[in-house]
């Protein structure tokens, strides 16, 4: 992997009588960009990890290097999926290191604790890894922002498939924190709005290796459809355990709710064959994502880019972009134009990032295909969800600030 390193970026000034920052100018003479992820567990191939931190890089890069005349610095840490771990870094980068953006923040548990100290202290989060929708629901911020998708867009695609196709009754394996709980009851919304219902479910400890016990429990429920509320390495075990027990060959189906292809290039294409799920992009969506996925992989030794890592470059693009439109990285200022903007690239065609942080943009429904001549290409398009329709409304996301 290439390696980056860029100077410092910011201007400025701080009146220490009245606590106020100027818009005008960059502070500290650098701008920096701190990627708090999951550098070494379940969610580091996938969602985060060396590859989140060459996308962000990457994306510095193809901007130049600097804003308004100063240096840009991207810096990363390990939070270990651990909410007190990262907002010790969250706020050591702040404090110390005046990070002036934080992104990735892999893990719900982890995006809701420092997304509300980066906000208390006025500083910009751009979440991707993260999922929960209550990042711009009820726990949303003035500076908070949610890039890419969220547990109430995977189910309108997913779910709605699957119970269309008479997979209609479900039990649920649950990664037993925040992202889990929140996955599980926006799809069990979706199921019983389509006449469906939910006959159980099992919570499971992040990271667990055996899920043979939870499985049997779900083959006994006699549902039709096993629905994976999970992420990461915990979906690739409990798939290949499946597999093992012949579970789908029984005549049960199984249902990823939150699938990357390196998950599906982990298991095989044999393994997860048919499996349909839902994602925020894919790179053989058209040229310019093709393009796009090239160019990365130069970075990313050889690994294809997850739709996480796609919006980890957008997000960065437009972070700097607004700084350049605001003439500052003055938070008020570029949060603004944030807003502003239309997110119109490879990654997010039309889209925008709403008051309540939320960033509305089109979904895929995939299905695992085999035998393509790209080894990375392991799904096909089936489906194009459009924005309006796989998020919640503004009115309806639950975030008090953007009713005011």
């Amino acid at each position: 992997m290439k390696s980056f390193f860029y100077g410092s970026v910011s201007v400025a000034a701080l009146f220490l009588g009245t606590g106020m920052a100027m818009a005008d100018g960059i502070s500290d003479d650098v701008v920096k960009i701190g990627v708090l992820g999951d550098m070494s567990g379940v969610y580091s191939t996938g969602f985060s990890g060396d590859g989140a931190v060459a996308a962000v890089k990457m994306a510095v890069e193809d901007f130049g290097g600097e804003v308004l005349g100063k240096k840009i610095e991207v810096i990363s840490a390990d939070h270990q999926n651990k909410a007190d771990v990262a907002s010790a870094t969250a706020r050591q980068w702040i404090d110390e290191d005046h990070v002036d953006m934080i992104t990735d923040l892999t893990n719900s548990a982890v995006a809701l604790a420092v997304q509300q100290l980066a906000s208390d202290k006025g500083v910009i989060t751009m979440s991707t890894g993260a999922a929960s929708a209550d990042l711009t629901g009820k726990a949303c911020t003035k500076y908070g922002i949610h890039y890419g998708y969220d547990t109430h867009a995977l189910p309108v695609g997913t779910a709605t498939a699957v119970v269309k196709n008479g997979g209609d009754s479900w039990y649920f394996i649950t990664a037993d924190y925040a992202f889990g709980h929140a996955l599980q009851d926006n799809t069990s919304a979706v199921v019983k709005e389509l006449g469906g219902s939910v006959v159980g479910s099992s919570d499971v400890p992040l990271a667990s290796t055996d899920f043979s016990s939870y499985l049997l429990q779900a083959q006994s429920s006699g549902a039709k459809v096993i629905g994976l509320a999970n992420a990461g390495q915990d979906t690739v075990n409990a798939i290949k355990q499946a597999h093992e027990f012949g579970i789908v060959e029984g005549g049960q189906q199984l249902a990823g709710m939150l699938v990357l292809i390196s998950d599906v290039k982990s298991l095989g294409t044999d393994v997860a064959k048919g499996l349909n799920f839902t994602v925020g992009w894919y790179w053989d969506l058209d040229d310019e994502s093709r393009a796009w996925k090239e160019k990365y992989m130069k970075y990313s030794n050889g690994a294809a880019p997850t739709f996480v890592h796609a919006a980890d470059y957008s997000l960065t693009l437009a972070y700097l972009n607004a700084i350049k439109a605001a003439g500052t990285d003055d938070s008020d200022a570029v949060r603004a134009e944030l807003s502003k903007q239309k997110i119109d690239d490879f990654f997010a065609k039309g889209g925008m990032i709403r008051k309540d942080g939320l960033l509305e943009h089109d979904m895929y429904l995939v299905q695992v295909q085999e035998g393509a001549e790209d080894p990375w290409n392991v799904a096909k398009v089936v489906r194009t969800i459009p924005g309006n329709e796989a998020y919640a409304s503004l009115k309806d996301g639950g975030c008090a600030m953007a009713q005011e």
